[in-house]
């Protein structure tokens, strides 16, 4: 429930109100604006309904959540939320490209690549230490020492990274090493792992499952949410369909409906959309066009010799070329590079 409080409440007032909620055991939020004060309740209806908040002498309006995830829903904030990773602000005026390659693979590999999409105008690292194979013979990655070597990389560039958790176990060594926890496709509803990422603060990159829909992805959201974490990126990166031009079928109608439901920031991942490296810039284009705050792409130096997803990623070439291109797209839709 949503509690408009009058113009002339004040700070104690709302904070007898909170109290109220909090008694009868839901969970109050506070949410200040700039010529109103608004609380949030949630928790039971039945609850709500017998508390009768609507008729306080300071309350101006009670009206329902109605949609299913509360925290991140418009409803309950009107404005745009901005996470920053690192130095870097997701969801403000600049669109934020993300890029490097899918899997760590050795130092010179990820400080060659690194230095690249950084020149051309990258602003922050992406890299696999933990790399999720439907094939068990498939390159797994590096591990810890992947994750050494992109904090060293960090270091080198001044880009924040992003790298994927793949378990609850490995939260730890990734917040030690990383600037942003990503939850991939396959545990997008892993709720133990959300609800661990959720404790640590840190920014999540939670990408859209294969065949999820967009209420499930909120909803994933809101787990993270409700555990104490708002820093929250979505990520929509294609989902399964029947057809097989392409690995996935990219679903930017998704990213125009997320924007008018949720305040979350929302980046597209064309590079896993299509799984094809020629489609990776009209669709970062689109991206741009369609609202997106920022695009994660795949980029290698080398793709040929590529342990893994080398067919969709970027050449050092291709990749300037993305930048380029999108350039006049992003700034059609109100933003800077």
């Amino acid at each position: 429930m949503i509690i408009v409080l009058k113009p002339q409440a004040t700070e104690a007032e709302a904070k007898r109100i909170l109290a109220k909620i909090e008694q009868a055991g839901l969970k109050p939020l506070y949410m200040p604006g700039v010529e109103r004060i608004v609380l949030g309740a949630l928790g039971d209806e039945r609850i709500l309904q017998k508390l009768h908040l609507d008729s306080d002498p300071m309350v101006e309006e009670a009206k329902p959540i109605l949609t299913k995830y509360k925290m991140v829903s418009r409803e309950v904030q009107a404005h745009n939320s901005v996470v920053r990773i690192g130095n870097v602000a997701v969801g403000g005026d600049k669109f934020a490209v993300i890029a490097g390659p899918c899997s760590v693979e050795s130092e010179q590999q990820l400080m060659s690549v690194a230095d690249v999409v950084k020149g051309h105008g990258a602003v922050a690292l992406r890299g696999g230490a933990y790399k999720p194979r439907t094939s068990p013979y498939d390159f797994q990655g590096m591990g810890v020492e992947g994750l050494k070597l992109l904090k060293k990389a960090s270091e080198a560039t001044g880009m924040p990274t992003v790298s994927e958790v793949m378990e609850v176990g490995q939260v730890d060594s990734l917040c030690e090493y990383i600037d942003c926890l990503q939850i991939g496709a396959r545990n997008m509803q892993n709720y133990g792992l959300l609800k661990a990422v959720g404790e640590t603060g840190k920014p999540v990159l939670l990408k859209r499952g294969l065949s999820a829909t967009i209420e499930e992805l909120l909803l994933a959201a809101e787990y993270i949410y409700d555990a104490g974490n708002p820093n929250i990126i979505l990520c929509e990166r294609g989902i399964r369909t029947y057809e097989t031009a392409t690995r996935n079928t990219l679903d930017l109608n998704a990213v125009a409906y997320i924007k008018q439901r949720s305040h979350l920031p929302v980046v597209v991942d064309p590079s896993h959309g299509t799984g094809v490296r020629e489609l990776v810039i009209p669709m970062s284009r689109a991206a741009a066009a369609v609202g997106a705050d920022g695009i994660i792409v795949e980029s290698h130096l080398n793709p040929a010799e590529a342990l893994s997803d080398g067919h969709q990623a970027l050449t050092g070439d291709m990749f300037a070329q993305l930048m380029q291109e999108l350039k006049p797209f992003v700034e059609a839709a109100g933003r800077t590079l």
